[in-house]
């Protein structure tokens, strides 16, 4: 089997704002069928990437291509995405059948292929049933998989997702991944996803863009930017991470997961004091002390209980980088 084709291509893409921010020479391709998500903290510029795909920012220079085909200079409308907000921004004075059958009215879709194609889709995201019932009669998830079923009835070539559920709290947010990932996978479509949370990420992506003030950090899968981080920052804004010092001034990083914790006196390199032990669940959380250095491991709870407040311990590392 081949590689998937590709969908997106974004060449030497430029789009600046007045204060300086925004991204330079942006160059990202993005496969059919693949959910990509753009991952860093608020003023990065993933969302500039995202609402110049989607036609909402005039870019400054470079080419948006969609099924080889450039969009650049396409308003929204003219363009083969849709777009999901942070904000659902459904109309609150119409029914949920009637938001979601508009974009295909004004397209001249059938009225029969309308109410098919809208009960299939309210179907697929679970949410038979509220044909006639208004916005403000559902909840905020509810919403959601309406703004993200409106979307997908308009059959783009790439979905946009905006920061879609950072609106929601933790267990709905945590339902919804898995329902926009089970959608996904079953219709096969293309996904640019836009996030700050980093477990979001991890969870639903097949490939990662780590950003940082305009600049794309690195670019894998999940288990690649977790596992072989191309830089400290990368590093340090996925999942949590220990940076210890030695006595070189070499820092070395070091997963929580990867450290093992001992009784014994080791080779004497890493030694240091049990501070706090904290259960969670199947693993404990202990933070050992080293002179000013407090380190943090994660230890299965059949070895975590044997451990004591201000038991002496020696750490030994399964795996580290260097920066």
């Amino acid at each position: 089997m081949g590689a998937p084709a590709v969908k997106l291509e974004i060449r030497n893409m430029t789009k600046l704002f007045k204060n300086g921010d925004g991204v330079k020479d942006v160059n990202l391709t993005v496969h059919e069928g693949e959910f990509l998500t753009m991952l860093g903290p608020s003023g990065c510029g993933k969302t500039t990437i995202l609402r110049a795909i989607g036609g909402f920012l005039d870019v400054d220079q470079g080419e948006i291509l969609i099924d080889g085909q450039s969009v650049t200079r396409l308003p929204p409308e003219k363009r083969p995405t849709a777009m999901v907000f942070q904000s659902y921004n459904l109309w609150s004075h119409m029914t949920i059948y009637d938001n979601l059958a508009f974009g295909l009215r004004i397209r001249k879709v059938p009225k029969k292929e309308i109410q098919e194609r809208t009960r299939e889709m309210l179907e697929l995201v679970k949410m038979s049933g509220v044909e006639k019932k208004y916005p403000s009669q559902l909840s905020g998830g509810q919403q959601q998989r309406v703004a993200i079923a409106r979307a997908l009835l308009l059959q783009p070539s790439v979905l946009l997702l905006d920061e879609p559920f950072s609106a929601l709290d933790a267990k709905i947010r945590s339902q919804m991944r898995e329902e926009l990932k089970r959608i996904q996978e079953d219709l096969k479509i293309t996904v640019v996803f836009v996030t700050h949370d980093q477990e979001e990420a991890m969870a639903i992506s097949h490939r990662i863009v780590v950003m940082n003030k305009g600049v794309f950090e690195q670019v894998g899968t999940p288990s690649e930017i977790y596992d072989h981080p191309a830089s400290r920052y990368v590093a340090s804004f996925i999942g949590d991470m220990n940076f210890i010092r030695d006595w070189d001034g070499k820092v070395f990083a070091v997963r929580p997961e990867a450290i093992t914790l001992s009784k014994e006196d080791g080779d004497g390199r890493w030694i240091g004091t049990v501070r706090t032990i904290m259960m969670l669940g199947h693993y404990a959380e202990i933070i050992v002390q080293i002179g000013d250095q407090s380190i943090k491991v994660f230890q299965p709870r059949h070895i975590s209980d044997s451990f004591r407040h201000n038991d002496r311990v020696s750490l030994s590392f399964d795996k580290y980088h260097v920066f």
